[in-house]
């Protein structure tokens, strides 16, 4: 089966998987995004889990590993993959880059909303 449909049939199950997990633990929450929350540290903990097991007991196969991560875990968490990335930076010593990435993802993300909010209003605006 060809990798690309491995990663869209994860990402179905994966973007199903938020829309439900994070709507059941938001249900009552008014302002903290509780649901956000919690799908981004359970996606982290299963990338990492899935991850190392992957690279220190060959424990998945190729197809298996790109459907959970890429796939499921890809659209079930975008944080995962962050997280993933920045504590791999921080095990080879990369500290410089390890801030750069958090300051970078972080700082650049929450701009780029706000960018999309005033293209929005500059466009839109009556």
């Amino acid at each position: 089966m060809p990798l690309w449909l491995v990663v869209g049939m994860g990402g179905f199950v994966g973007a199903i998987s938020r829309f439900w997990l994070s709507g059941w633990v938001q249900s009552g929450w008014v302002t903290f995004p509780l649901g956000t929350l919690t799908v981004n540290f359970l996606g982290s903990l299963i990338l990492g889990l899935i991850m190392y097991l992957s690279e220190l007991r060959g424990f998945f196969t190729e197809e298996v590993r790109v459907f959970w991560t890429i796939g499921v875990l890809g659209s079930f968490s975008t944080m995962s993959t962050f997280s993933y990335e920045s504590l791999r930076l921080l095990e080879a010593n990369e500290k410089l880059f390890f801030v750069l990435n958090l300051a970078g993802n972080v700082i650049l993300t929450i701009f780029a909303v706000f960018l999309g909010k005033m293209i929005v209003l500059y466009l839109w605006w009556e």
